[in-house]
């Protein structure tokens, strides 16, 4: 279990970096757009139409990348999420948002 655990971690971690260069996630980051949040998936923290639009592309990709990996692990969809939710918050760069205490916040 710990295995799969570790693996469903290393998969998700490329996840978020293959999204990053896919679709200019950093850049997004890097100009506070958009934010981690507590359960696996982006933010807006600009309310923008094209931020928003960034934030569901990213978000429906983050779930169904989820999805398999907790079929294929044996756990729930809500364990993959907060396991990469964590993952998420910890590589959150210096100044990028972060969604704690129902507010953005730069770490």
């Amino acid at each position: 279990m710990k295995n799969r655990i570790f693996t469903s971690l290393i998969i998700v971690s490329f996840l978020f970096s293959s999204i990053a260069f896919a679709i200019d996630l950093d850049e997004a980051k890097d100009k506070g757009l958009v934010g981690e949040k507590g359960n696996g998936y982006l933010g807006a923290v600009v309310a923008q139409k094209d931020t928003q639009d960034l934030v569901a592309d990213i978000n429906a990709k983050r779930k169904a990348v989820y999805a398999e990996l907790a079929a294929k692990n044996g756990i729930t969809l809500q364990q993959v999420e907060k396991l990469a939710a964590k993952k998420a918050y910890d590589k959150t760069s210096t100044g990028h948002y972060l969604w704690v205490g129902n507010q953005w916040t730069k770490k």
